[in-house]
């Protein structure tokens, strides 16, 4: 009865952290309950992770500063919800490559539109709006050392245009608390040791601890984790450490 008892309780555990995670970076905006997977099979959302965005990260429970960088995103022709991924991450100063898969899993629509500060966007003729859900895995060159996995959800807000493309849903962005694209996970290394935690989004780091952020209007790391990595940072910072 135990393991069945644990696998509920991690199950609950995961369903409620999903529902956090929709609310928060929807700023709390309701969504419509159904799946609409089905309506969007058709649009290409790999312009969503290829933006020239701050992306900021973490990795392990001491936040140690992870910067990371989708390069190229490429649409499946056979399965169009699956997308192939290249790209790099840095941690203490060194660079690894990865490449792996995205594949969306759910999305769901706001049940009315917004249209930012003043309904700036309100003559766009936005058609629709939302999140995606998307399971992802990375997987890093096993020809570097000290490699492993990444893998965890993405969570991702997007708006259908009147030219009825997917566009980065930055509607929002001067609002407090803003963020996107939130890949939410872990690193398993290829040696034998535990798992870490790995997350990262545009704007500001989710699910942190508490005390990491600690600026208002945008993010700020508190000088408890300034160790880890975070000595350098600036908020203005526009370092092409990838290239």
């Amino acid at each position: 009865m135990k393991p069945l008892l644990t696998l509920l309780f991690f199950t609950s555990l995961a369903c409620a952290q999903n529902n956090i995670t929709e609310q928060k970076i929807t700023n709390n905006t309701a969504l419509k309950p159904e799946n609409a997977l089905a309506i969007y099979n058709n649009y290409n959302f790999a312009n969503l992770w290829i933006q020239d965005r701050p992306t900021l990260g973490i990795l392990g429970k001491n936040h140690q500063r992870l910067k990371i960088k989708i390069l190229s995103v490429k649409q499946d022709i056979n399965n169009l919800n699956k997308y192939s991924i290249t790209g790099k991450y840095a941690i203490k100063g060194k660079i690894y490559n990865f490449t792996g898969s995205i594949g969306i899993i759910k999305i769901r629509e706001v049940k009315n539109l917004h249209f930012g500060v003043d309904n700036e966007y309100e003559s766009h003729k936005i058609k629709s709006q939302g999140i995606l859900i998307a399971e992802y895995k990375f997987k890093e060159d096993s020809l570097q050392k000290n490699t492993g996995i990444f893998k965890g959800k993405l969570y991702s807000k997007w708006y259908l245009s009147a030219k009825d493309e997917i566009k980065y849903d930055d509607i929002e962005l001067f609002s407090d608390g803003y963020f996107n694209n939130a890949f939410i996970g872990t690193w398993q290394p290829n040696i034998n040791a535990p798992k870490k935690i790995a997350n990262w989004g545009d704007y500001r780091v989710p699910n942190a601890n508490d005390d990491f952020d600690i600026g208002a209007g945008e993010f700020f790391p508190s000088k408890k984790y300034i160790s880890q990595g975070w000595e350098d940072y600036s908020p203005t910072e526009k370092e092409n450490w990838w290239k």
